[in-house]
């Protein structure tokens, strides 16, 4: 009861603070010569600080056929700088607890740093080593490669459900950059050598690409010097940011089956370009992927987990980008249902475009988002992180500040249009990932089917049928 209780007092107390209109805390924003945006907010309730670096770029400034570069060097970045090896650097921060992170993700190269205050000299000093001073040593990255493309194989052998968003971003996106994996592929990242990490990290590591966002106990001045200090001696990246086009979006069926022999479970994945990180539409969209499989009530998850009993779980997912990512669903079931689930699924996604959303749903569904919403912005390096984001995407504060009002504000026929950013009818991009030799035969009805076996190096088929989708994104 005291639990119930104090869950539910969380999330009225989030409803209330999302209606009355939160405010992130005020930011110093200041460039630096070489270009570098700074964001620095004191924030004294705890004696932590946190840095959120990004990097313009990510996976998108790989080249072609070199796909898990940034991924790479995004782990190469904390196994050694300036004058400590791998080891000295993991321990300098650990010695004093704090944490350093370095990743990759489509658009950027991220750097995570939280640590005590008091120690936050040395967090910019391993940073700032990290960035300008990586050692960047053959050795590092003959082993990183080693275990990505060991990690790979093993997954595709075992258990792919974490593999399944990328063979269908993949086969969605085709020879579009967004379809090209983050993390390489067992051919490109065997071909990943030393001058490709050096080329990249030339290329687009530079202080014109980078926002730093500071968040915690400290003095705004003197964390203004300390910043200078560390990172205005930063160079320049060489090289040009990517260009990247919309993907229309899909017009009929097209399904690639990923043969895994002997599977005792089928994996699927269906999917169309959905909407950019600045759709007006955010969030009628939101509430639409929440009602439609963003919880555990979703329609989805109710008739293929509760109801029928098919699978474990059923999910929605909307990938927002610069430009339209992916908007999907996807669950796993036994081999034989596989049909069975596959049919279910596309039954309730007929029904989400179909069917009026009852009243009582749609508040639901706004209550739960507003409540999931309000507690992502607390912390030292929530914040940090979303003022990161925002620069990295250019988007202003009332992004997130004005977001409950605006969820409060969404009516049902906007929802109704804006549930079009899930596949409709059979405009869609299927992945199926089963035993071909039990399932082939019956899933032929779902449209065109293309043949990957599992071993293979990639994640659709060297040749790919070419997109018979409108000009519209």
């Amino acid at each position: 009861m005291r639990i119930s209780t104090l869950v539910v007092l969380t999330v009225s107390m989030a409803t209330s603070l999302a209606h009355a209109g939160m405010r992130l805390p005020d930011a110093e924003s200041f460039t630096l010569e070489n270009g570098a945006q700074v964001l620095l907010v004191p924030k004294k309730d705890t004696p932590l600080v946190a840095a959120r670096i990004a990097i313009r770029g990510g996976a998108l400034a790989d080249a072609p056929g070199k796909e898990g570069t940034a991924a790479l060097l995004a782990e190469m970045l904390g196994k050694g700088a300036g004058e400590r090896d791998a080891t000295a650097f993991v321990n300098a921060a650990e010695n004093v607890g704090g944490d350093i992170a370095f990743s990759a993700d489509r658009e950027a190269l991220w750097v995570r740093g939280d640590f005590l205050a008091e120690d936050a000299a040395l967090m910019f000093e391993l940073l700032s080593d990290a960035l300008l001073r990586p050692t960047l040593a053959d050795s590092e990255l003959e082993k990183l490669r080693t275990r990505a493309i060991q990690s790979l194989i093993a997954s595709k052998d075992g258990d792919p459900r974490g593999l399944l968003g990328t063979y269908g971003n993949a086969w969605l996106f085709r020879d579009h950059p967004y379809g090209r994996p983050i993390g390489g592929d067992e051919r490109s990242l065997a071909g990943v050598t030393p001058e490709d990490i050096e080329g990249y990290y030339r290329a687009h590591v530079g202080a014109d690409r980078a926002i730093i966002a500071v968040v915690g106990d400290f003095e705004a001045r003197r964390m203004r010097q300390a910043i200078e200090s560390a990172f205005g001696h930063w160079g320049k990246a060489t090289g040009e940011l990517p260009q990247v086009s919309a993907q229309a979006r899909e017009s009929g069926p097209r399904v690639m089956l990923v043969d895994k022999p002997g599977a005792t479970q089928t994996y699927f994945w269906i999917g169309t370009v959905g909407a950019a990180v600045d759709d007006p539409a955010l969030e009628a969209q939101d509430l639409v992927q929440t009602l439609f499989g963003g919880r555990f009530t979703s329609m989805l998850n109710t008739e293929l987990r509760v109801k029928s009993g098919l699978t474990y779980g059923a999910r929605a997912q909307l990938e927002r980008l610069s430009l339209p990512g992916s908007a999907s669903y996807n669950s796993f079931t036994r081999t034989e249902s596989t049909v069975q689930a596959i049919d279910l699924a596309l039954e309730v996604q007929e029904r989400l475009h179909t069917q009026a959303i009852p009243a009582d749903q749609l508040e639901s569904a706004r209550r739960y988002v507003l409540g999931q919403f309000a507690p992502g912005y607390q912390t030292n390096a929530q914040i940090a992180g979303a003022l990161a984001t925002l620069a990295l995407h250019g988007m202003s504060r009332d992004r997130i500040e004005g977001y409950g009002e605006r969820i409060t504000a969404v009516a049902s026929e906007t929802i109704a249009a804006a549930r079009r950013v899930f596949p409709q009818g059979r405009d869609y991009a299927m992945v199926i990932i089963g035993d071909a030799a039990k399932i082939a035969e019956n899933i032929a009805k779902y449209g065109p089917v293309t043949r990957l076996d599992i071993t293979a190096p990639g994640f659709v088929p060297d040749t790919v049928p070419t997109s018979t989708g409108d000009s519209t994104p």
